[in-house]
């Protein structure tokens, strides 16, 4: 059985690709290139905690694309940031039908900078690739077999 798949887009191409191995429990052993991660649930839904749940990842990706992207922008500039520090949380209220989810992102940088450049690293921050795919939502295409 397979979902409907979208069309192929015309110069479409792979950007990342991670697999995952669960044998037993919600441990899941994942693979992303040649690195090697481990996912699991918490106690409190039944799993061991031996690594981040999947919307831990899920930030995970958020806020480092958000400290390298910043980074990478303000060495064009010449900006010296220092250490970056950026903290996300999801947070969601109802369930079902009335369930709204939202993340909190939140960025500090040690180093020494003006009042034009943070309030332009936040306008940088709000088109990070990996925001601008959360923000616009992804087709996902689904088979199994």
């Amino acid at each position: 059985m397979s979902a409907r798949k979208a069309a192929p887009v015309e110069g479409e191409q792979s950007i990342a690709m991670v697999s995952v191995v669960s044998a037993v429990g919600y441990r899941g052993d994942l693979r992303a290139g040649r690195h090697r991660l481990v996912a699991d649930e918490g106690p409190e839904v039944g799993g061991d905690d031996e690594g981040p749940n999947p919307y831990q990842l899920l930030l995970a990706g958020l806020v480092q694309c958000t400290a390298a992207t910043l980074r990478m922008y303000a060495n064009r500039k010449g900006w010296v940031l220092g250490e970056v520090k950026v903290r996300a949380r999801l947070l969601r209220t109802g369930d079902g039908a009335t369930k709204v989810e939202r993340i909190e992102r939140s960025i500090t940088v040690s180093g020494t900078l003006t009042d034009l450049q943070k309030h332009r690293l936040a306008e940088i921050a709000d088109r990070t690739p990996v925001t601008r795919t959360l923000r616009a939502g992804i087709h996902l295409d689904t088979t199994l077999s």
